[in-house]
């Protein structure tokens, strides 16, 4: 079975963007959304990143 990336149902604070990539990768959402939040003060484009993958990963269909 191919693995796929979507936005979380189960794991979702904002849009579940975060928590569909700790879903996909395994690891903990609360560790990626640290990582969006540390792109944000840092680079400035960690809000611009999760707009973009808010509108562009698809939603997690139905069981």
């Amino acid at each position: 079975m191919e693995k796929k990336l979507y936005k979380s149902r189960i794991n979702k604070k904002v849009a579940g963007v975060c928590g569909g990539i700790g879903e996909y990768f395994n690891i903990d959402p609360t560790l990626v959304r640290l990582g969006f939040v540390a792109l944000s003060f840092l680079a400035g484009g960690g809000l611009l990143v999760y707009i973009v993958a808010a509108i562009i990963i698809p939603d997690q269909p139905e069981a």
